[in-house]
């Protein structure tokens, strides 16, 4: 299975930007058309140039609007980001202490609260529940930040802060608090300033900003823009990306009060390239050791490592880190390999929701170059790259399994197994599970099927210490037996890239 595909490793300048035989477009259309998705931009970087925008489909299929290099997607969890350097950007000039607690600039704070620090807001590790999640909340309102702290200010921390790591948006509206309370700014004001202006984003924006770009309305001329052909501001228009529901309607536009700080920009693929960039290069943080605070990986009291901070995550490949996610109707993502022989950063905006852009973004990055690709097959896999060591990132499926009630067949250490016959392996597990109701079903429509049964993922250790997860897709494996169409695959292949993304993620939940 592992694979290398050319005689002379293919290095950044290559014109051959194919991977595994497949272009770039192909590999896009072909997720598109597996994931449903109507409409997707990409954007590729190669500090400092972004030689590739790409938009596929529909921004907005019911006025049929193209996505484009200009087209304006929320950049959902992305926008963590965004707050993370105006806290740093405030710290860098000696207004904010990571270590002085978040109450020191923020008053009226619950009494539980008092002790979070700074820091441990940017880190996830505060204990502070989610507002998201608790009844009352919505989206398409106006809220004010005492309204949004009210919504968890009697429940109890969820952990003793600074001690374990869980994503909450409640984390990031109070440093966006921190950044308006030491400013003296309006948190959007701040950083439209001293980010979208700095670096001078003109397709970069907060909802409420959205009316200033010129957008016609398709549905009074047959879906055909009309407009350009008088005003030149309608020529390559810069439009906003618009979601549908099952029922045809819009999803509602969110109000950025609802998610600030953490799902509340809006901005091309373009500019959020151009963002990162600027972030990567010292424009945004200056120094390196403070990049670092939010851009690289840190140490629990007890000795853990925890591969991610502001929303970020962090992999064993030298310099990887992505951040992504969705929010209601759309997908986001953004990776970055930053070591010096690389510098190559995927950006994919997407008008679905729940989509995980982390194995397309991998095979786009490696079109760009070998040092970037997996060495694996992972047109035949699905494979991942944990961000944990092989032994906890077992022990992690263990849980989900045992959480989901699946049985566990068998479980192969393969590693120690080697070790017991004298020879030496790097760490390689396979988990053998499944559940008798789903297999029995398509061992009686075709019982050969059985030499593929029960289910199993695949987690071992490369030589550079990555840590990878794998099975075989499903489909591909079930056409062989001409079942490929039978409702229980799609259902086994959801439940396999469940398992996995948890297991390898840690701000999967």
């Amino acid at each position: 299975m592992n694979t290398r595909e050319h005689t002379e490793m293919k290095m950044r300048g290559s014109a051959d930007v194919s991977y595994l035989g497949r272009t770039v477009d192909e590999m896009v259309w072909k997720f598109m058309e597996e994931q449903e998705i109507p409409g997707l931009t990409l954007a590729i970087v190669q500090a400092p140039y972004i030689p590739r925008v790409v938009g596929y489909g529909f921004s907005d299929a019911g006025q049929k609007r193209l996505a484009s290099v200009n087209t304006l997607w929320p950049a959902g969890p992305i926008s963590q980001g965004y707050a993370a350097v105006a806290v740093m950007q405030l710290y860098e000039d000696g207004s904010v202490d990571l270590d002085a607690p978040a109450a020191a600039y923020v008053d009226s704070l619950p009494e539980q609260w008092k002790c979070i620090t700074v820091r441990q807001l940017l880190h996830h590790a505060s204990g502070l529940a989610d507002y998201r999640k608790q009844e009352g909340f919505s989206l398409t309102r106006e809220w004010t930040f005492e309204e949004l702290i009210g919504l968890t200010a009697d429940l109890p921390l969820q952990f003793e802060p600074g001690t374990k790591v869980a994503q909450s948006a409640t984390n990031f509206l109070l440093l966006t608090e921190v950044v308006e309370r030491v400013s003296k700014m309006a948190y959007q004001e701040f950083v439209k300033k001293n980010q979208f202006e700095l670096l001078g984003l003109k397709h970069t924006s907060f909802s409420e900003g959205l009316s200033a770009f010129h957008q016609e309305d398709l549905s009074l001329s047959e879906y055909v823009h009309q407009i350009f052909k008088t005003d030149g501001r309608y020529i390559d228009p810069a439009e906003t990306a618009v979601s549908y529901q099952s029922d045809g309607s819009a999803f509602p536009q969110m109000h950025s009060s609802a998610l600030r700080g953490f799902g509340d920009v809006w901005a091309s693929a373009q500019d959020i390239s151009f963002w990162d960039i600027g972030l990567a290069g010292g424009v945004l943080i200056k120094k390196p050791e403070d990049r670092a605070v939010v851009y690289a990986s840190w140490t629990l009291p007890d000795g853990r490592t925890v591969p991610g901070s502001a929303g970020w995550q962090f992999y064993h490949h030298r310099g990887l880190m992505d951040i992504k996610g969705s929010v209601p109707g759309f997908s986001s993502f953004l990776s970055r390999f930053t070591h010096p022989e690389e510098l190559v950063c995927v950006t994919l905006m997407a008008n679905k929701e729940g989509v995980d852009f982390t194995n397309l973004g991998r095979k786009i990055a490696g079109a760009f170059g070998d040092l970037l690709s997996t060495n694996y097959d992972d047109t035949r896999l699905f494979l991942m790259e944990g961000q944990f060591s092989a032994d906890e990132t077992v022990s992690r499926l263990e849980k989900q399994l045992n959480a989901l009630d699946i049985p566990v067949f068998a479980k192969f250490d393969h590693a120690g197994n080697a070790a017991e016959a004298g020879l030496e392996l790097r760490p390689t597990t396979v988990l053998v599970f499944g559940a008798p109701k789903v297999g029995t079903g398509l061992m009686q429509a075709d019982q050969s099927i059985a030499l593929e049964l029960p289910l199993k993922i695949a987690v071992w250790e490369d030589e550079a210490g990555s840590t990878w997860l794998a099975f075989p897709k499903m489909k591909p494996v079930a056409e062989e037996y001409s079942l490929g169409d039978h409702p229980v695959i799609g259902n086994m292949q959801k439940l396999l890239e469940r398992l996995v993304k948890k297991a390898a993620n840690l701000y999967e939940s």
